[in-house]
């Protein structure tokens, strides 16, 4: 079969290539994207958007039983099945509008999985493509974990599309994906667990918020395992036994349902990555500040496959697209330089930061003034009779510039936009603290959290 030839080659329809793809195609370029899975990447079709859309029903269940005695009465409960319709809209439409906008703008779909044969070359269905230029932007996978009988355990994928839910649950790691998913199935009336070797869970976020999370989390039910280290998963007449090693002795939980929540890495390992010459190590493909594989300039990364210090989050693969679209019209000269990059965790409440750590801000030296403080008797947090809310503020004391804030709260992914703005622009916590805010709302907090 003839080779078909593209100035630009995209893998991977999510927003690390999406935003490439689309310049690209606009600027006049040849440009075709490729997916092995539909097109419309992890975030819209796997991941946060149809996530956040059963975290909101969760939200309603959990507001209502907050304010039970306080003047609501009704007794609210999650309609699994419908909840899973519910979900279906959002994500049904995606791969077919994702292909049309692509053939609007001229942009080549072809779907299946991509494989290089050379550093200019790739094989998709038997069918060979070759480019000026490749772009890999095939996001992440769940980790490959050494348990016997990890084929058992199902991923964030199959927990989305469950079409009713199981009596128990067990989540296998203690990250964003474990918290986030039993935040959602204890309050529909699961038993859950979760089992994480660590000593305490989300160990990228500040171990005081952290704390209230964790309190939350036991007040509703989630068992919580710490220092407990899964070993094997096997089947049993009603479903599934987890043995895990803690402090010294065997743990066995049975479940309906296991989900690996231990983390992702980069999906690239059926690339045939060492046939184009491309770098690659356990972060990803080796770029440098410009997006472009150190060992192959025909080739550049953005989002989770990138190895560099962008978060692996949706708005920064949108951010790295930008730039190696930028980089590839006009030549090399954007660097990846990050601004203040915003997380949330959307347990229930969701837990946020942007910034240091106060442990991260004390070892890189600074001197620093932090406010801690629980908001349980706030105002924004009592009308709603919330309770397991705090803020913690990391300020340097040299300039007065804001060195990290981390909320929990209901809206704190709100509230961390407006200090990662402050941050990103050098507003000072002093200016900060004197802006007028809309009152009552949650940002009005922000002047008593400087």
């Amino acid at each position: 079969m003839s080779k078909k030839e593209f100035d630009l080659i995209v893998i991977g329809t999510g927003s690390g290539g999406s935003v490439a793809a689309g310049k690209c195609a606009k600027a006049g370029w040849k440009v075709a994207q490729i997916d092995s899975q539909p097109f419309g990447g992890t975030c819209a079709l796997r991941g946060c958007d149809p996530k956040k859309v059963l975290v909101g029903a969760a939200e309603l269940i959990d507001w209502n039983k907050r304010m039970n005695s306080h003047g609501v009465n009704t007794q609210s409960s999650l309609d699994w099945t419908k909840l899973m319709e519910f979900k279906r809209s959002f994500t049904q439409p995606v791969p077919e509008h994702r292909e049309k906008g692509m053939e609007k703008v001229g942009i080549t779909p072809i779907h299946g999985e991509a494989s290089f044969t050379s550093k200019d070359t790739i094989v998709v269905n038997r069918n060979t493509y070759q480019a000026k230029h490749f772009l890999i932007a095939t996001g992440a996978k769940p980790a490959p974990l050494s348990i016997e009988g990890f084929e058992h355990l199902t991923t964030s994928t199959g927990f989305l599309e469950l079409e009713s839910l199981p009596e128990t649950i067990v989540f296998v790691g203690g990250g964003f994906i474990s918290f986030e998913f039993a935040s959602i199935a204890a309050r529909a009336g699961s038993t859950v667990h979760i089992i994480h070797r660590g000593e305490r869970p989300l160990e990228n976020f500040d171990g005081e918020l952290v704390d209230v999370v964790f309190e939350k989390a036991r007040e509703i039910g989630i068992n919580i395992h710490l220092n407990a280290e899964v070993k094997s998963v096997d089947e049993s007449e009603t479903g599934f036994i987890v043995r895990a090693h803690q402090n010294g002795s065997t743990t066995n939980i049975e479940g309906d349902l296991v989900v690996h929540g231990a983390g992702r890495v980069p999906n690239i390992k059926s690339l045939n990555l060492e046939q184009a010459g491309i770098d690659s190590n356990k972060q990803g493909i080796v770029v440098n500040k410009y997006l472009q594989s150190v060992s192959n300039p025909q080739v550049y990364a953005a989002g989770d496959v990138a190895a560099i210090e962008g978060l692996p989050l949706t708005p920064v693969a949108g951010f790295e697209s930008h730039l190696v679209a930028s980089n590839l019209l006009e030549g090399n000269h954007k660097k990846a330089d990050y601004p203040a990059q915003p997380v949330v965790v959307f347990t229930i409440p969701p837990l946020a930061m942007v910034g240091l750590t106060e442990k991260q801000a004390r070892d890189q030296g600074f001197d620093i003034k932090i406010k801690f403080h629980n908001m349980d008797g706030w105002y924004s947090s009592k009308r709603t009779n919330e309770s397991h809310t705090a803020f913690k503020t990391i300020i340097n004391k040299k300039n007065g510039q804001l060195l990290g804030a981390h909320i929990v709260s209901d809206k704190s992914e709100e509230i961390i936009n407006l200090f990662a703005m402050a941050m990103n622009h050098s507003i000072k916590a002093v200016e900060l603290k004197k802006m007028i805010y809309a009152y009552p709302s949650h940002a009005s907090d922000i002047p008593y959290m400087l």
